[in-house]
């Protein structure tokens, strides 16, 4: 089933969640919408839910106008961060359940109910606990069970709000793999809510990184990644590192000194320098670079991650080495060049990573979830 936002704004009181949003969702799509807490992505799951109504704008399920039609009646599969089932009926009940409670000229035959449940229970790696509770399952096992309720009943778009949220890292990427295989096996058209960047960038189809209400991007994991089209989508995805600089005829300046890298089409004048802490190299006898005194390092898993001040008013960068090419020891000068980098023409923000708590708490406030 296709799904096409168009023009949404929602307003909680005077409070604006989104502004003049549109996103075109295709049919059989596995969609991230990915942003820091109050961002608007929940917002905006639970308009395509019905869960909310727009303040203004249209949202379709295939040619339909859906925006005033129930949660029912759009047919959506809802899961949940923490797994809302019914902790007094088995596994089996609680995934027939959405079955069983329909009108009787749509509900099945209770052998066919069964049936689709035991079928799901297997295509989720449940079969043979149909008849245990909730409270006799892992936390992974309780959300795969609420997955193979919300597919019970053969929803048009199925909606997954934080779905690993509240599991431990490990749990959580062995659910990653699987969630993809469910999907490339079943074809739902599903649309995810996470603030976690790796797990966006590892399932999606497409990644929809939302800030403030609205869409800064849309595109493949590659895309969001490699192609950031704003200061923002570099700073939130990935770890970066950003630098004031300025252009003078085609080569770009730190401070007093160029540091060997050209932008022949770009105007003078002022920008920021955007690049990743593993996209760097070192450079013996720095005639034209960067350079910085290490004031921290940490080893990370196969790596070690230097902190470099680069004096003045300039916020410290961190880069990444081999642990043979990294020296831990503090105050070691070292110079280096990014191998790959973004101009943006304003200041660096500081503050690009993750919002902090406030705005969340607003939105979950008054969306009630």
């Amino acid at each position: 089933m296709e799904v096409r936002v168009q023009n949404i704004r929602k307003e909680f009181g005077r409070y604006p969640a989104l502004e003049d949003v549109s996103l075109d969702i295709g049919s059989g799509e596995l969609i991230a919408l990915l942003g820091p807490s109050g961002s608007g992505k929940t917002t905006l799951l639970r308009l395509i839910a019905g869960l909310e109504s727009p303040t203004d704008g249209v949202i379709f399920f295939g040619n339909e106008d859906a925006s005033k039609k129930s949660v029912q009646e759009r047919n959506i599969g809802f899961v949940f961060q923490h797994y809302a089932l019914f902790r007094h009926m088995t596994v089996l009940e609680n995934v027939s359940f959405g079955l069983k409670v329909r009108p009787a000229s749509r509900r099945p035959s209770a052998a066919e109910i069964r049936r689709r449940a035991l079928g799901l229970l297997e295509l989720v790696q449940l079969s043979g606990l149909e008849k245990r509770y909730p409270a006799q399952l892992s936390g992974g096992q309780r959300q795969r069970v609420a997955l193979a309720r919300a597919m019970a009943v053969e929803p048009n778009v199925l909606l997954l709000d934080e779905p690993f949220g509240a599991l431990d890292a490990q749990v959580r990427k062995e659910l990653r793999k699987w969630l993809r295989d469910i999907h490339d096996r079943t074809g739902h058209t599903t649309v995810f809510v996470t603030h976690d960047q790796e797990e966006a960038l590892e399932l999606a189809d497409r990644v929809v990184v939302m800030s403030k209400g609205a869409i800064e991007q849309v595109g493949t994991p590659d895309e969001i990644y490699d192609h950031p089209i704003s200061p923002f989508v570099y700073g939130f995805i990935g770890q970066s590192n950003c630098l004031n600089v300025a252009l003078s005829n085609g080569e770009i300046w730190f401070e007093d000194r160029p540091i060997g890298l050209r932008a022949a089409n770009e105007p003078d004048g002022p920008a920021t320098l955007y690049f990743r802490p593993h996209d760097v190299e070192l450079i013996d006898g720095c005639g034209g670079c960067l350079a910085g005194l290490v004031t921290a390092s940490r080893r990370v898993a196969g790596t070690r991650h230097l902190e470099l001040d680069l004096g003045r008013t300039q916020p410290p960068v961190e880069i990444e080495l081999p642990p043979e090419r990294a020296s831990s020891t503090d105050h070691t000068r070292i110079a280096f060049r990014p191998t790959k980098w973004k101009l943006y023409r304003a200041e660096c923000d500081l503050a690009v990573a993750p919002m902090p708590a406030e705005p969340a708490q607003v939105e979950l406030a008054q969306t009630g979830t």
